[in-house]
């Protein structure tokens, strides 16, 4: 693989960390001189999870990265009926969009599919919600990579594919954040705003499995998954996990699925306890 390319794929994110730093040390001076009562802040061990947890996803995204480049190169070099210019702004325009999209319906998958709730579940864990919170990032990111297979067979150059990714990225950093009120009306009608994405981690029965979206709040908005900020959440698991230990944050609900599974009756059962939605029970259980 070029050298060039590969310096493309993790350019965005890399030059994007140290600002990343800055602002979580901006938004913990920030929430301490608040004047509002309402902002819950950082608490040391929360954050110094958070963070280890972010370091951590730097490994294994790096992996998938140069697992499916493999992939997609060859879907994009002798699948893909075109290939979509790299250098115009519409292509880039629509790759964004098309990622995002991708984003929702893999973010969608996530939540209500208990093998991938199994890695994403780490992401939620956090009782608190700042910008620490962003970076608390699953270490199997492996189906993100499943979903983003129909790009390259759309003609698009797969190197671009991960930039497109890491602006995503980047911009649902800055959302992670209760410092920021209701932005003006016609930004909150169309883009993911800090208020939506509140209600996106708030484990309050109202705002479970909603507000999926990237960049755009729209896909929520047309596929019925949107819900208005009406109070501050409560944000974490339904359940709280009550440790700060990464690897039981991270691999604790693989465990639990593994123990149900082992222990449930047919096949039927088993099955559910992997691809049914989180909590899924079997009728004769529930």
């Amino acid at each position: 693989m070029p050298a060039s390319v590969w310096d493309q794929i993790n350019t965005p994110l890399l030059y994007a960390l140290p600002f990343f730093v800055l602002f979580i040390a901006i938004e913990v001076v920030a929430v301490r001189h608040a004047a509002r009562e309402d902002l819950r802040g950082y608490e040391a061990r929360d954050a110094r999870t958070s963070i280890g947890m972010g370091v951590g996803s730097l490994v294994f995204s790096t992996l998938l990265k140069t697992v499916s480049l493999v992939v997609y190169v060859f879907l994009w070099t002798y699948a893909a009926p075109w290939h979509v210019p790299a250098d115009t702004w519409w292509s880039w325009l629509l790759l964004i969009v098309l990622v995002d999209l991708a984003w929702y319906v893999t973010h969608r998958f996530s939540h209500r599919v208990r093998f991938a709730w199994a890695g994403h579940q780490a992401h939620h864990s956090s009782e608190y919600f700042n910008l620490s919170t962003a970076v608390r990032q699953k270490w199997n990111p492996w189906v993100e990579g499943i979903f983003w297979l129909p790009l390259p067979l759309l003609g698009f150059t797969p190197w671009t594919i991960y930039i497109a990714f890491s602006v995503n990225l980047v911009y649902q950093f800055f959302i992670h954040t209760e410092t920021v009120d209701k932005l003006p009306r016609p930004v909150e009608l169309v883009m993911n705003t800090p208020s939506h994405h509140r209600v996106h981690h708030g484990s309050d029965p109202e705002y479970l499995d909603k507000n999926y979206g990237g960049i755009l709040i729209v896909w929520d908005r047309l596929f019925g998954t949107f819900a208005e900020e009406r109070q501050r959440p409560r944000y974490g698991l339904t359940k709280p996990v009550e440790t700060y230990n990464v690897f039981r944050l991270q691999y604790g609900e693989y465990a639990a699925m593994i123990a149900d599974v082992r222990t449930a009756r047919g096949a039927r059962a088993k099955l559910g306890h992997v691809f049914g939605p989180p909590g899924w029970r079997p009728a004769v259980e529930a």
